[in-house]
């Protein structure tokens, strides 16, 4: 799959400068060795958010040589007990993560590439905002927290000139989501979403739309087989117990609420609550609409719709709807309204989650007929 162009250090540097950014780099050629890249040709990164999905993604990065892994931030120092989503193995625990775990996957890398016994190169902490202050050297911050610290983190890192790499969505609220654009518009900081792919295929299929190989497309459809996590609830969890040793409740919520600690927020089961996820959309609507939008030449919508799985309970012998303000809905439709090519048309753009999915249209169904043994 063909990725865009990642930014080099050297990049960044010149992005840098034309915001007025100071950096010290150290020329190449005095520390650089035959074949390595030299310090001042690498990026230090930061990395914000030490869960599954961090932990997934930090092999391949780990990989990249012009990327320096010096610092990592999680307000968990160390667990086995993030939920997996994967098929069950017999495991009786869940998924390890946290900062200290970061670290020394981190640490054992580049121990190892560099045929050493040991590496503690790289530093661990619980609060960003003291990573922020203390590690000077941190070019970028790769955000990987939950979707309720996106904006926070991305802001901060900005205010302090480091580039901003982060997972989907942006923000979690569309006001954080405009503050942070508007942000990176004005200083130029550097910045990347993770959601971004650019596969081959798609200018293919841009060849066949434009050609009218395909005919006119009328209407878009896109649909997830999540959510993959609880929600639907229009209730607080019940279940309390003391918070864990190690993780530091009130550096999790961030800029959210005060509440009750419960595991039922934290980990990877934060996207079903409205104040610390963006649901099934923000989760796997990112990846396609994304190349939708390219593809399409889309817009702005100018009009939304959505309807809703919901809940009813009995109350004094009757059936009573009950309100849900607190997490997403079991299953969802949505629907935007369009412009094409910045023009008067429109198009009608669908999403479904939680099982619901639009109707296959005759000439894609099964003929009914046996699959042959064969070739």
């Amino acid at each position: 799959m063909k990725k865009t162009k990642d930014l080099t250090r050297r990049e960044f540097i010149k992005a840098a400068a034309v915001s007025g950014i100071g950096l010290t780099v150290v020329p190449a050629k005095v520390l650089g060795g035959t074949g390595r890249a030299a310090p001042s040709d690498k990026i230090n990164v930061a990395l914000i958010g030490c869960g599954t999905q961090a932990l997934k993604m930090l092999p391949d990065w780990l990989q990249r040589p012009e990327l320096q892994f010096v610092s990592v931030c999680d307000p968990n120092r160390e667990s086995y007990d993030y939920p997996l989503w994967g098929k069950s193995k017999g495991e009786k625990k869940g998924a390890p993560g946290g900062r200290e775990v970061g670290r020394a996957r981190i640490n054992e890398f580049y121990a190892e590439n560099a045929g050493k016994a040991a590496y503690k190169g790289c530093t661990a902490y619980a609060d960003f905002r003291e990573l922020l202050e203390k590690e000077k050297g941190v070019d970028a911050v790769f955000i990987m927290t939950p979707d309720h610290l996106h904006a926070t983190v991305a802001a901060a890192a900005m205010k302090k000139g480091i580039m901003v790499g982060s997972h989907k969505p942006v923000g979690n609220f569309m006001h954080e989501t405009r503050v942070v654009c508007e942000m990176a518009k004005q200083t130029k900081i550097p910045t990347q979403l993770f959601a971004f792919q650019d596969p081959k295929e798609l200018y293919v299929l841009k060849e066949w739309i434009r050609q009218g190989l395909i005919g006119e497309v009328k209407e878009l459809h896109r649909w997830t087989n999540r959510p993959m996590w609880p929600q639907g609830s229009p209730y607080l969890p019940t279940n309390t117990p003391p918070i864990p040793d190690g993780f530091d409740w009130e550096l999790w919520l961030g800029p959210a609420l005060p509440r009750t600690y419960s595991p039922d927020y934290t980990h990877t089961v934060f996207r079903g609550w409205y104040e610390f996820g963006a649901g099934c959309l923000a989760d796997m609507g990112y990846y396609g609409f994304w190349k939708d939008w390219r593809l399409l030449n889309l817009g702005m919508p100018v009009s939304a719709e959505g309807s809703a799985s919901f809940t009813c309970e009995i109350r004094d012998f009757r059936s009573t709807w009950v309100e849900n303000h607190l997490s997403y809905p079991h299953a969802a439709t949505l629907q935007w309204e369009v412009p094409v090519n910045g023009g008067d048309k429109m198009m009608e753009v669908f999403w479904y989650s939680g099982g619901i999915r639009p109707r296959t249209p005759e000439f894609l169904k099964k003929e009914g007929k046996g699959m042959t043994q064969e070739g």
